[in-house]
């Protein structure tokens, strides 16, 4: 779940929940909620990868063979 990857990575970067709402320019309480939902727009997850200082990766991966596309 994407919510568990931000959680993970606020830790690592040592960066609260509110900070990395101010960096993304939403509301702590809005942030709050979408982590609770794990409901995030493509860009959401981009804005929140840069303000983490990682990249997205999105992929496809196939059920039946793990491949990756």
């Amino acid at each position: 779940m994407f919510s568990d990857k931000i959680r993970i990575m606020l830790i690592k970067r040592k960066m609260t929940m509110q900070e990395l709402a101010y960096k993304v320019d939403i509301s702590p309480q809005n942030l709050s909620n979408k982590l609770g939902r794990d409901n995030f727009s493509e860009l959401e997850m981009k804005n929140i990868a840069t303000a983490l200082g990682c990249k997205l990766d999105i992929n496809f991966v196939m059920n039946e063979t793990n491949e990756s596309v």
